[in-house]
């Protein structure tokens, strides 16, 4: 239910939403209704040509005349169930090796027809036409291929894991014109961008989508009802494709690349600047028509996007967004069940801050990153709706390097040791919008230390109406062996969790109602992801979605959460929430506002204390209520801001003469689109969190003699957390194919303490005379310059340029003072990086054919 909930209100607010089914001759437009049935299924032929087509965005062939017309779309918004004024007009071509889509968008005149240059994959103040194809028909997965008025294209999968996924890419081309008051876009899909089965007559799902960006608007060929749950599951039919055998998808795509590095941060002994040249291969095998295997070798990750590194004083883990094509392309089914955490391939080595230096000795290197050797992947459905699933990945031994400083004699540690991934799914496609699927994930290490596997089942069963649906999943996680560098056997061999849920998934009104549980040694973080387990939950969710314009608003959506959980071993509180959002855009600026309101009782947090088992020691939380508004402006104008603010209020906690707790949050981000080619970009952050209760940051060290006393202690500070984030961005796309960008970012966050306690079991805390400083700054600077040609469909050049440095300042060194953090930051010695990567996508199919 959390899923179908949340990826609607996504949907809802997002400026693209997307779907498509393929059909036989076009059946007459159905009247628009207000139920929460969907749509009848339109039907499409396609047209069987033997003469080829020049992609040149001009449709002149005859053939494109003699083709069935797909038109007569209906708005999605922002007025469901409106048909269009500005007709479309699609017509669908095949022949043995490519499906052909022609479209023409009549419009009022030139002016209305916007054309901002972006990147691949990315939106802007652009008119776009996308078709939308579910090439097994189980109306659940699919594919989208979209091109914009510049003729930039964008491609994404759908798939009840991930949703709409734009990191999927594939190899097609487009073209696009502009005659008069029409635009016209022409494309190019081959076979071997997608997969289907050896039927001899293809019944495919399929529906076109068309953005007219000066209206905001956007409309769909087979009618997408908000209000009916799912995506897919509206689109309609293509017919009339027969006698296509699916191709042989062969490709290599190899790269070589260079890299300089300047690192004055480098030990002493060792060589500032190096360099370093790369090569290996990205292959892609179709095994069948409905199984390709996608191979990384000696991959190359350097060039990513940095991450955006914080100050972390939680209990937990940060979690990375991940930047590495081949863990965010075609991943759907593996992340089923969200067991997959794809950073902890090529993660930071486990023994990595473990490494000591003894006497007379000092730590020359100690890699950061595990490098993999290779990576497999291999995925597909059969014609009966069985998604199948492999992923495996190998990553060699770290070691890092101690040297002796009065002999010059140096050893190895080893940090990781040589590891196994892997990963295998299935998941079958049923009746209404349905599934079930099981995955595994495994991590076995050589040597002494400790395997991982973990088994997980998911369900999901809608009635015929799609109205009501009940949905859950059960994990069992299971480890053995000791722990790195320890002879201890690890504790938490043995967890489970699980989660059931029933609902009401369409309608103006929904309605979810979750209970789950994940027990006290569930651990699924060797190749997932986890915050915090021991805990029994159980929610309820409401939503009432107004679609059709009313009063001076384009929509009204209105959410709301009770939470309430209870920790597992041993059963005692933990926390209750409520929360109620809700959010609308006005009809003739397209301003959206909206709030997120939270009212939370006092709870019981059992994790601050970084005491195991967890039960006895908890830091009492003081009940509060929380405030968040927000808007947009309209994203059409060329300039456009977003801006948020939000406070929360504690109640006091008057065991202490304390300060009363506060919180307050600001976000501004401003955007300026000087002309369809270039755009500045800008996001702020700042929070404040005063009189804050949590754990000491760092512990107590026995090398510290005021620590001394403390140490075997709980000790809690009470501190003041000021964090600021910048982020300038500038991008220029010179053509549909070539781009430069520019992204900056400066982050401090400022802790500065004012007393400190003891704590208690049962949560009681007695203030203590503690007096070592505890202050402290972290600073985060990094700069990522990218140019990138894609010189040739599926090949690429691309020169990156990376500059990076931290810092972190203790005691009378912190400051809270943002200017000098700056200036500081900019001044300490920093990584720097100039590389140069060639990719070259090399395909069977036009090797032969050219041959």
């Amino acid at each position: 239910m959390s899923f179908n909930f949340t990826l609607r209100f996504c949907l809802l607010l997002a400026g693209l939403v997307a779907g498509g089914h393929f059909a036989v001759a076009q059946s007459p437009a159905a009247a628009p209704t207000a139920s929460a049935t969907a749509a009848p299924k339109r039907q499409l032929q396609a047209l069987r040509i033997t003469e080829p087509i020049k992609l040149d965005g001009e449709l002149n062939e005859t053939m494109w005349q003699q083709a069935t017309v797909a038109t007569d779309f209906i708005q999605q918004r922002p007025n469901p169930g409106v048909p269009e004024k500005q007709k479309t007009e699609v017509r669908i071509l095949y022949d043995d090796a490519n499906l052909y889509i022609g479209a023409i968008m009549h419009d009022i005149s030139p002016d209305s027809i916007l054309r901002e240059m972006t990147q691949r994959d990315q939106f802007g103040n652009t008119d776009l036409f996308s078709i939308f194809l579910d090439t097994y028909n189980d109306k659940l997965n699919g594919y989208n291929f979209t091109v914009t008025t510049s003729g930039v294209q964008l491609d994404a999968r759908y798939s009840p894991a991930s949703g709409e996924d734009w990191n999927w890419n594939a190899v097609w081309d487009a073209q696009t014109s502009q005659r008069g008051t029409d635009w016209i876009a022409e494309m190019r899909i081959p076979y071997s961008a997608i997969r289907f089965s050896k039927a001899a007559e293809q019944l495919w799902g399929l529906n076109f989508a068309r953005q007219r960006k000066r209206d905001n608007a956007q409309f769909f060929w087979n009618e997408v009802k908000p209000e009916v749950d799912g995506f897919v599951n509206q689109w309609g039919e293509l017919r009339g494709i027969q006698n296509v055998e699916p191709p042989l998808r062969l490709s290599l795509t190899p790269y070589v690349s260079a890299y300089v590095n300047h690192n004055l941060l480098n030990a002493d002994g060792t060589r500032r600047t190096t360099t370093s040249f790369n090569g290996g291969a990205d292959l892609k095998w179709g095994i069948n028509e409905s199984f390709t295997l996608d191979a990384t070798l000696v991959p190359d990750f350097g060039q990513v996007q940095s991450d955006n590194q914080v100050l972390n004083l939680s209990p937990f883990e940060v979690q990375f967004n991940e930047n590495r094509p081949f863990f965010t392309e075609g991943t759907e089914l593996f992340n089923k069940g969200n067991l997959f955490y794809s950073r902890r391939v090529g993660a930071t080595p486990i023994g990595f801050y473990n490494v000591a230096a003894g006497d007379n000795e000092k730590i020359v290197r100690n890699p950061s990153e595990t490098r993999l050797l290779n990576a497999t992947k291999v995925s597909g459905r059969t014609s009966k709706g069985l998604g199948i699933g492999l992923f495996n990945a190998l990553s060699n031994d770290v070691y890092a390097t101690i040297r002796n400083t009065e002999t010059g004699e140096e050893r190895e540690v080893q940090t990781q040791p040589f590891s196994n991934y892997n990963i295998a799914v299935l998941d079958q496609s049923l009746k209404n919008n349905s599934y079930v699927s099981l995955i595994n994930t495994n991590v076995t290490r050589w040597g002494k230390t400790y395997d991982a596997n973990v088994t997980g089942g998911l369900f999901r069963f809608a009635d015929k109406k799609n109205a009501y649906a009940f949905d859950g999943s059960v994990v069992y996680s299971r480890r053995r062996g000791t722990t790195f560098g320890s002879d201890d056997q690890v504790s938490d061999q043995d967890g489970y969790k699980y989660r059931v849920g029933v609902g009401k998934i369409s309608g103006k009104f929904t309605w979810g109602l979750n209970h789950g549980i994940e027990s006290d040694t569930y651990n699924p973080n060797d190749l997932g992801i986890l915050f915090g387990n021991n805990k029994i939950t159980q929610s309820l969710d409401l939503g009432y979605w107004k679609y059709k314009p009313f009063w001076k608003v384009n929509n009204f959506y209105l959410f709301g959460q009770a939470r309430h959980t209870l920790l597992y071993k041993p059963t005692r509180y933990q926390s209750t929430s409520f929360y109620l959002g809700a959010n609308t855009t006005f009809t003739k600026n397209f301003l959206q506002v909206g709030f997120d309101f939270n009212v939370d009782p006092r709870n019981h947090d059992y994790f601050e204390p970084r005491v195991f088992p967890l039960g006895e020691y908890y830091v009492r939380v003081p009940g509060s209520t929380s405030l968040i508004v927000f808007f947009n402006s309209d994203t059409r104008k060329k300039f456009a801001l977003g801006m948020n603010a939000g406070n929360s209020t504690y109640a006091l906690d008057n065991r202490l003469a304390r300060d009363r707790r506060v919180s307050y949050r600001f976000g501004a981000y401003p955007r300026y689109r000087v002309n369809d080619h270039l755009t500045f970009r800008y996001s702020l952050d700042w929070s404040f969190d005063g009189n804050q209760i949590g754990y000491v940051n760092g512990g107590m060290s026995r090398d510290e003699p005021m620590d001394e006393a403390f140490i075997g202690q709980v000790i809690l500070g009470r501190r003041d957390v000021a964090t600021v984030s910048n982020v300038v961005s500038v991008a220029y796309t010179f053509t549909n194919r070539m781009s430069f960008t520019l992204r900056t970012r400066h982050y401090t966050s400022n802790v500065r303490y004012a007393d400190f306690s003891v704590l208690r079991p049962g949560g009681g805390e007695q203030l203590v005379d503690y007096r070592r400083n505890r202050d402290n700054t972290y600073n985060a600077f990094n700069v990522d310059a990218v140019y990138s040609w894609w010189f040739a469909p599926g090949s690429q050049i691309s020169v990156v340029w990376k500059n990076a440095g931290t810092s972190f300042l203790q005691a009378n060194e912190a400051t809270p003072l943002y200017f000098d953090n700056l200036s500081n930051t900019i001044n300490t010695p920093h990584n720097n990086s100039v590389s140069v990567k060639i990719l070259y996508y090399l395909d069977y199919l036009a090797f032969r054919k050219n041959k």
